[in-house]
């Protein structure tokens, strides 16, 4: 079984990804903000807001920060993380398979 830490360390791993590919081309936040307003009118949970709210008022520079920040609101933002499909197929199979690799 997977230990919440060794979850979170992936997590973060994926999203220090994702933040990258942002800095490259900030045009795919469009992308998470997208996500963030279909799984709001889907009736999704309290925390979407809270991205909406951080998309809305951070700056690229302090959203960058945010992903790649290992501290306690960055870890549980990511638990609903509206950034899926910013990374390529095989940038997000190549950051699992080194978790996988390295699994306890």
């Amino acid at each position: 079984m997977r230990s919440h830490e060794w979850i979170d360390r992936r997590s973060l791993a994926l999203h220090e990804a994702v933040a990258a590919r942002i800095e490259a081309e900030p045009e795919l936040l469009e992308l998470a903000r997208t996500n963030l307003r279909r799984w709001l009118a889907a009736g999704g949970p309290p925390v979407l807001e809270e991205w909406q709210r951080v998309l809305a008022c951070s700056s690229l520079a302090e959203l960058l920060a945010l992903l790649r920040s290992p501290g306690e609101r960055a870890t549980r933002l990511r638990q609903s993380s509206p950034f899926a499909g910013v990374l390529a197929p095989d940038q997000r199979q190549a950051v699992l398979h080194r978790y996988e690799s390295s699994r306890p």
